[in-house]
């Protein structure tokens, strides 16, 4: 199995020693740091916050979830952050493929991320158009909700189309270690970690990452 992609959710870290925190990840051997972006519209919660993002994506490699409305109008903002990998939401942009060309004239990788009840037959006109697909497992906005089975159906059909698209597949939402296991074992690429594996755990982020990738 090749090695999967473990992205620390940065909601989820303690914010009164954020540099700390982003130093503790890394020697933890965190692939990607994982922003999210809520505008209270798109989705109800808020988060996060510009200079904080800005500090992340400056100190390491850092994608960025645009859980926001029309977020092409934001993209060179976040690009010129550093974000290496801006992912938008469809469901959010009706101008999607434009927005996905944008995002890659900006030097930065394009992705999409989808809610659990999206199908993918209704984004499959992106897929040629994106480097990553963040599939929800949980509906998006708040952190410690518990895992959509259903969305299983979805991710299956997305592995299937992985090999003519040639995309990555993430997972955000719920990524327990059963969930970890399961998933990366058909194929699945890489897992946004918050409280179900990750953060709370009283125990080194190192310990727990290594054990994660030996799921």
């Amino acid at each position: 199995m090749s090695k999967i992609l473990l992205c620390p959710s940065m909601m989820c870290a303690n914010f009164s020693s954020l540099g700390e925190e982003v130093n503790l990840l890394k020697d933890a051997g965190a692939d990607i740091l994982h922003i999210d972006i809520m505008d209270g519209s798109f989705v109800q919660n808020f988060g996060m916050g510009l200079q904080d993002t800005q500090f992340i994506a400056s100190q390491a490699f850092a994608d960025v979830h645009l859980m926001i409305q029309n977020p092409g109008q934001h993209v060179a903002m976040f690009a010129n952050m550093g974000a290496k990998i801006i992912y938008i939401h469809p469901e959010a942009d009706l101008h999607a493929p434009r927005t996905l060309q944008t995002i890659k004239d900006a030097g930065t990788s394009p992705a999409i991320a989808i809610n659990p009840g999206t199908s993918v037959e209704t984004i499959r006109p992106l897929l040629s158009l994106v480097e990553y697909i963040l599939v929800m497992t949980v509906n998006p906005g708040f952190a410690g909700q518990k895992y959509l089975p259903f969305v299983d159906e979805k991710i299956d059909t997305l592995l299937f189309l992985k090999p003519e698209y040639n995309y990555k597949i993430m997972i955000d939402g719920a990524c327990s270690p059963d969930v970890i296991s399961r998933l990366s074992a058909k194929g699945v690429d890489g897992f946004v970690l918050g409280t179900a594996a990750l953060f709370g755990k009283n125990r080194p982020y190192k310990e727990i990452m290594q054990e994660l990738r030996q799921q």
